[in-house]
This record gives C-alpha cells, structure tokens and sequence, in this order.
C-alpha cells in the first residue's frame, strides 16, 4: 500500500477521503492548503502519491503550484488531481507526470482504482490490491 498526502480545503470532502483511503490499508496525511503541504513535502516524510485539489480556497491554481513544487522536491511522486470546478486547457497543461484527474464528484471505486493505477504506474512490478 502507498502513503497518500490528500491535499483539500473542504473538511468534509477531506475526512472522506482520508477515509476510504484508509479503509483500502493506504497511509494517510493530509494538509488543508499550500503551507502546510508543502511543509509536509519538505520534510523527510515518505509520500507515493500526492491527491491535490487544483483549487485551494480563493487560489485558483495553488494545487497545481503545490504539485510542480513537490514534483521538484520528490521526482517519482504521482499526482492524483481533483477538482468541482472546470478546468481550462492551459490549467490541464501544467498537470506533472505521472498524473490522473478525477473529477469532483467522485466516487469511493474511483478514488481507490485512481491511486492503484498511480502505484502501478509509478513502479511497474509492484501489484496494488484492487478494491473488491
């Protein structure tokens, strides 16, 4: 299983991520906003996938801000972005690889089978649980 830093400023969607994130045997941090993300992704703490909004508050791009700050910092860090909001193409454009976008709303199946395929993808020869 992998250590997932879930990255949202709405609590409730927060928790529920964290949630069945951990339901599925993952390891779970989480930060609220960009300061705190990225403090966590300065220290020495392991992170495998990075689950960020693209919105963080008021800031409409802090996500992906936070995304290629972290993608400097850890080059084999996978980013799962989500937002409710729409997306330009230029915002689609700044996403960092390895990556996947799952839309808001999205369901648990989604959430669980998004961060295998980033497991899998990141380091081929591990084989992540799938959801039953």
């Amino acid at each position: 299983m992998a250590v997932v830093l879930v990255v949202e400023d709405d609590e409730q969607v927060r928790v529920l991520a964290e949630s069945i994130l951990r339901d599925e045997g993952h390891t779970v941090i989480t930060a609220t906003g960009v300061d705190g993300s990225e403090a966590l992704l300065e220290s020495e703490q392991p992170v495998d996938v990075l689950f960020i909004d693209v919105r963080l508050g008021s800031d409409l791009e802090g996500g992906l801000r936070v995304a290629h700050h972290a993608r400097e910092r850890r080059p084999h860090l996978s980013v799962l972005y989500t937002t409710g909001t729409g997306l330009t193409d230029g915002m689609k454009a700044l996403f960092t690889e390895p990556f996947r976008f799952l839309p808001k709303p999205y369901t648990a199946e989604q959430l669980t089978e998004s961060v295998a395929f980033l497991i899998l993808r990141a380091n081929p020869r591990r084989r992540p649980q799938m959801p039953q």
